[in-house]
C-alpha cells in the first residue's frame, strides 16, 4: 500500500473519532492549548492546527460554547460543552461502543499483515 494511500485513510479514520475526543473533554471549560495537552497525554495526538478550526467548527454547529478569559497576560478562549453538545456527546458514546465492539470482533484476532 502507498504511503499517500494510508495517510490519507488515516486521516480519514481520525477526523471522525476526534470529534467524539475532543467532546469527552469539554464537560468542563478547557482552552485550546490545554486540551492539546490532554488529548497527548491521553493517547490522541492531535495538532493545534487541526484542533482549532474543529473547536471553531463544533462551536457553530451548536455543540461548543466559548468564552474569552482575559484576567490573564494572555487573553484564551475557553470552550465547553453546550447542553446540546452533552445530548450529542451521549449519542456518539454509545454509537461508538457498538462500533468499536464490532470492529473488534471482526479485526481482534487477526496476526496476518
Amino acid at each position: 500500500m502507498g504511503k499517500d494511500l494510508l495517510e490519507s485513510l488515516l486521516s480519514e479514520l481520525r477526523r471522525g473519532t476526534l470529534i467524539l475526543c475532543v467532546l469527552s473533554q469539554l464537560q468542563e471549560s478547557c482552552y485550546g492549548y490545554a486540551l492539546v495537552q490532554v488529548l497527548n497525554e491521553k493517547g490522541i495526538s492531535v495538532d493545534a492546527n487541526t484542533l482549532y478550526p474543529l473547536l471553531r467548527r463544533l462551536e457553530q454547529q451548536g455543540l461548543l460554547c466559548s468564552e474569552w478569559d482575559t484576567t490573564e497576560n494572555k487573553p484564551r478562549k475557553y470552550y465547553k460543552r453546550t447542553a446540546y453538545g452533552s445530548r450529542v456527546y451521549v449519542e456518539l458514546s454509545e454509537h461508538w461502543k457498538l462500533i468499536s465492539a464490532g470492529v473488534n470482533n471482526l479485526i481482534g484476532g487477526e496476526t496476518d499483515e
